[in-house]
């Protein structure tokens, strides 16, 4: 029987490499494909071994050109934390917005179906809360962030054009805050910056009064939800995420309670456009997948913090 084969554009990066990891062990052929602006080649080292597993260096702003048969494009490239997408807002512009065009051409032409990575961002700074997939946002688009969030909002309105003119087979995933091994020291985000300052005694910094919330989700939870979501029949975004809901003045704490750190915590200037709260209502993630986050943060942060040690 001939293996299915999954191209995933942002494979060398964080969420992309596990992902890659995981259609491997289903026993799917992985074309992963990436640039390698913030995808890093090491992710994907153990895998160049493996006898169905290829990578093809390319951007995917341009015409993307694969051979024979694909029967699933999942669209994971693109930068996403505040650290990269702030200094490179055009890159990141461009890769929501003609990344995403190039991709759903590609599974046009290969008739098969196709998976856009969109991001809780697209809810901006919630005036819901949680936040159900129903809800439309409160995004600033000329704001800082705007070339983020708004690259995602338009990758979400062209897949679904795309959907409806076309009768392409598209899945679209909210992505909510992910973390675990791989991640960049330098990602600029509030995992690796917490564990990166506490593992080397330096100060936590903690932005605004520490009362602003994330919710936390271990990567392996991650993967697990979008590969079924990936072969479910909905064709509307669906939210992935960890529910429980922690303060970023909490979170600094956990931090160094587990990483027995002697950091100090100090306190910072708010970002501008930074979410005050942000959680999933993840029903339709129940209900349609069957799924819901199953590692704590603190077995996941344990993970994490010796993945970083080492």
């Amino acid at each position: 029987m001939r293996k299915k084969i999954v191209l995933i554009t942002g494979g060398a990066g964080f969420i992309g490499s596990h992902l890659c990891d995981k259609f491997i062990r289903e026993g799917f052929m992985v074309i992963a494909m990436d640039n390698f602006i913030t995808g890093k080649a090491q992710n994907l080292a153990h895998l160049h071994k493996e006898k169905y597993f290829r990578f093809n260096e390319h951007n995917v702003t341009k015409y993307i050109q694969i051979k024979g048969k694909v029967d699933y494009v999942l669209h994971f490239a693109s930068p996403a934390s505040p650290e990269d997408y702030l200094k490179i807002p055009i890159q990141t512009l461009k890769v929501g917005s003609l990344g995403t065009h190039n991709c759903l051409g590609l599974a046009k032409k290969k008739k098969c179906r196709v998976f856009l990575a969109s991001t809780s961002e697209v809810y901006g700074d919630p005036l819901v809360h949680p936040q159900p997939e129903s809800y439309w946002g409160n995004v600033n688009p000329v704001g800082f962030r705007g070339c983020y969030d708004e690259a995602k909002r338009f990758a979400e309105a062209i897949t679904m054009a795309y959907h409806r003119i076309h009768k392409l087979d598209t899945r679209i995933v909210r992505i909510f805050n992910t973390y675990g091994p791989r991640m960049r020291i330098n990602d600029g985000r509030v995992v690796p910056n917490f564990i990166f300052q506490a593992i080397n005694n330096m100060p936590l910094t903690v932005y605004g009064n520490g009362k602003q919330t994330r919710s936390f989700c271990y990567i392996s939870d991650l993967v697990e939800g979008i590969f079924r979501l990936v072969q479910a029949k909905i064709h509307t975004p669906v939210n992935l995420g960890n529910p429980r809901e922690f303060t970023i003045l909490q979170f600094a704490k956990l931090v160094l309670n587990l990483s027995n750190s002697e950091s100090k915590i100090i306190y910072k200037a708010l970002p501008i456009d930074d979410p005050k709260q942000r959680e999933p209502n993840i029903s339709v993630a129940k209900k349609i997948l069957h799924w819901e986050p199953c590692v704590s943060l603190e077995k996941g942060l344990l993970k994490t913090i010796e993945w970083f040690r080492k």
